[in-house]
């Protein structure tokens, strides 16, 4: 009898263990709705030397059943290795404790029977389940079914949630939830009522049990397959968990009404993970932070108001707090307006960025889960163990590696200092994974090629195979698809390949990386260092000035030459480094190149600072003056920064907003004097309020700072204090952002400012450095240019 066959795009995964085996469970997004998937009875895997199996035998006798089989595969000291099976991962890991302290190396013991369920089958976010021909429609539920990889794009049903709740988030307020085609609010308050508003269903309920019972029937009846919110996991659901507990009720918010299942972090902190069974909970700051955002901070208020151009009501969260008290006992209906406006936001920041989507093309890309955020490694395992398996290898379990030799960094060029006129960066277009390609850098490639006589020579000793190798035909594969993504204008494809393809040097860097090894490392590292270097003479050969280099970009000096076309030197100095790169790379090494050198940035003018006090050009900070033609003969100019102030969030916004009108004053050649002078005089005098606020981060928990006591710690430890005096909740214990004001009396928090701002501080801490950073190339300085008019202050 024919089969049937149905696609769709993996939501969640879990793993079931009971007392005959292990489960995987599976919910998948198909065009006809949402269908569970199970398959039963899987082992878990691990790898032992053949030669220690009678060994491992008596290892394991009293551990129950397992299971072995010789498996044609060899370690990388070309050793025959066979499989261990067992029914439960805990069974493996005692097993692996048992066989270690045997002196038996284990191999692959770290993989997951459902990460290894799925990669081994190439399984990543698109799958093709069989069904069989006399199956009932709708198919809701298979066991075992057959599965394949398959091509498909999901179209997923989403919904933004959010919670309002007291300060101490102890009493659950209520639960708004948002799309397009709902805009609903369930409230606590001690009635039954509906009321509705043009944009708004707020349904008012007796109590907390009753507002989670309903959100609870609304999600099941609705069925979303995403939900989305801002620190959604570890505030909103971690609320909404404890209050189920505290009702003594089950927090069933799966698909069946399964319920959902936590998981802890590791590293000591507060952080948890969430599965809820067949659906997907995407948070916005971690899904953001994954795709490189970078925001000053992702609290939701500043990251709609960068993006949307509006954010929250109230800026200040004691104030918040207590305007959302206040609305619950006073104005319900503006609470509810309120929380759903939270909603609002989150979803079309969601929307515009299509955040959903990049999270939907990386687990395609990497067969990760859609809510996992980073997993760098893990990533590189799914893509790369399965295809090593098929080469007839298998791999090592993570080792600690020696951090002592660890491989340098990209080659940062030593600066000339000083303002320039027309200055061109060319950057290599992913100058690591073209450097993978290129010279065939690859973990299987470096094993076999100790043996080959033509290998590849990289560094530090290592020998790449010339035949065999998978690293670079993966990134050859997703180099095509990026350039198709790009070619038919998806930019979030785009984004999301080039994420996946940087991070595959990070991985072979990252101790943790069971493939860790300094000669992969360095034969990538230590060869973009030549190539940037070598790069420079061939520019400065064609008679240019090469004034800085930074990893994978040159900047080069032409200079004010009417004769000459900027941007026409800069194209024509891609396309001949290329072409020398080619006949290079063919002549000493017969490979094919796949370097490639872009013409990225024409700067008009260009600043490179010096080190702070010295006369030492500095590295990674540069200020330039770019211009692009507006059309009809228009130009618009737009200055860029890197590393210097203006983007420092640890700067108060004074010193930046500085920096740019100086800059862009001394780069327009327009008079910059008056404006110093003005400023010194409008800070002395006191019209700078809210532009003298500092903003830091506490890495650490409050306690944990004793020898070294920073002034944003000082702050936060005067915040808890005066927040004790007053009955508030503590803020800064486990970290955070502090923000403060410089006093006569030291750093003082922003919200219990009570001594005089130290103005001084400002003028020379802040102001001053900026000012001397580009001064110095006029041939003056701040103390030059305010002693000549020292009567006016």
């Amino acid at each position: 009898m024919t089969a049937l066959t149905v696609k769709g795009f993996l939501l969640t995964r879990q793993r079931v263990e009971h007392d005959n085996g292990t489960d995987l469970v599976f919910w998948v997004a198909t065009a006809a709705g949402p269908l569970k998937w199970v398959a039963t009875r899987q082992e878990a895997v691990c790898f032992i030397p053949s030669r220690s199996l009678d060994t491992a035998r008596r290892l394991l006798s009293r551990l129950g059943q397992y299971g072995s089989s010789e498996t044609g595969l060899r370690s990388f000291d070309q050793q025959p290795v066979t499989a261990l099976y067992f029914g439960h991962q805990r069974d493996l890991y005692n097993a692996r404790e048992l066989l270690q302290q045997g002196g038996i190396t284990v191999l692959e013991a770290d993989v997951n029977v459902l990460d290894r369920y799925l990669m081994e089958r190439f399984l990543t976010g698109g799958v093709e389940l069989e069904i069989p021909a006399d199956t009932e429609a709708p198919v809701t539920q298979l066991t075992n079914p057959r599965v394949r990889p398959a091509q498909f794009r999901p179209v997923l049903s989403c919904v933004s949630i959010d919670i309002e709740t007291d300060y101490e988030a102890r009493e659950l307020y209520s639960i708004a939830v948002f799309s397009e085609a709902v805009q609903t609010v369930f409230m606590v308050s001690g009635t039954s009522d509906r009321v509705e508003e043009p944009r708004m269903l707020m349904l008012c309920l007796p109590d907390e049990r009753a507002v989670l019972q309903a959100f609870l029937d609304w999600v099941a009846e609705s069925d979303p397959d995403v939900l989305m919110g801002w620190n959604v996991v570890n505030f909103d659901l971690r609320v909404l968990q404890r209050c189920c507990e505290r009702l003594a009720m089950p927090f069933q918010l799966g698909r069946q009404r399964d319920p959902v299942a936590w998981r802890k972090s590791r590293d000591g902190n507060e952080r948890y993970f969430v599965t809820v069974p067949g659906r997907v909970v995407l948070d916005g700051i971690e899904l953001m932070r994954s795709a490189t955002y970078q925001f000053e901070n992702f609290s939701l208020d500043h990251v709609a108001s960068q993006l949307l151009g509006r954010g929250k009501l109230v800026e200040d969260v004691d104030q918040r707090h207590a305007e959302i008290s206040r609305l619950f006992q006073e104005d319900q209906a503006a609470l509810a307006r309120y929380n759903l406006e939270d909603c609002r936001l989150v979803w079309e920041v969601f929307q515009q960025e299509k955040l959903v989507d990049f999270a939907v093309e990386r687990s395609l890309l990497t067969g990760l889960e859609l809510q996992r955020y980073g997993g760098s490694v893990a990533a590189f395992d799914f893509l790369y163990l399965p295809r090593l398996h098929r080469e007839g290898y298998v791999a090592a379990a993570p080792q600690d590696a020696d951090r002592q030799n660890m491989s340098p960094g990209g080659y940062v060029m030593d600066s000339r200092p000083g303002i320039y006129d027309h200055v061109l960066v060319l950057d290599f277009k992913s100058l690591y994974p073209s450097i993978i390609r290129t010279f065939r850098v690859d973990p299987l490639g470096l094993v076999l090629g100790q043996q080959e006589d033509d290998a590849i020579e990289g560094f530090d000793g290592g020998r790449f195979s010339r035949h065999r190798h998978l690293l670079p035909q993966l990134i050859e594969h997703l180099w095509e698809a990026r350039d198709r993504a790009k070619a038919d204008g998806n930019r979030v494809l785009s984004q999301a390949i080039k994420i996946i393809m940087n991070s595959f040097y990070g991985v072979l860097g990252t101790p943790g990386c069971r493939f860790h090894d300094t000669r992969l490392v360095s034969s990538i590292t230590r060869r973009g260092h030549r190539i940037i270097i070598q790069s420079k003479e061939f520019i400065e050969s064609q008679g240019w000035q090469v004034i800085y280099g930074d990893t994978d970009s040159l900047f080069v000096h032409v200079g004010n030459r009417p004769d000459l076309d900027p941007d026409a030197v800069g194209r024509q100095l891609a396309r001949d480094l290329n072409a020398w790169w080619r006949e290079n790379i063919r002549d000493s090494l017969q490979l094919q190149s796949c370097l490639e050198i872009q013409f990225e940035t024409h700067f008009r003018k260009f600043l490179m600072p010096t080190i702070r006090g010295s006369q030492t050009g500095s590295k990674k900070r540069y200020a330039g003056l770019i211009e692009r033609s507006t059309g009809a003969g228009g130009m618009t100019s737009e200055l860029v920064f890197k590393g210097l102030e203006t983007v420092r969030s640890d700067w108060s916004p004074l010193a930046r907003q500085f920096q740019q009108e100086l800059y862009r004053r001394i780069f327009l050649d327009e008079p910059y004097e008056p404006y110093i002078k003005q400023t010194v005089r409008d800070l002395l005098d006191g019209c700078f309020a809210a532009e003298l606020v500092l903003r830091r981060r506490l890495r650490r928990r409050l306690e944990d700072y004793v020898k070294n006591v920073p002034p944003h710690v000082q702050a936060a430890r005067r915040a808890e204090i005066e927040r004790q005096k007053r009955g508030l909740p503590l803020l800064y214990q486990q970290g955070g952002w502090i923000e403060y004001v410089m006093t006569v009396n030291g750093p003082e928090p922003k919200q219990y400012l009570q001594s005089a701002v130290d103005y001084e501080f400002y003028l020379e801490r802040q102001i001053k450095p900026v000012a001397d950073s580009i001064l110095v190339f006029k041939s003056t300085s701040m103390e030059e240019l305010l002693d000549r008019q020292i009567g006016l202050f």
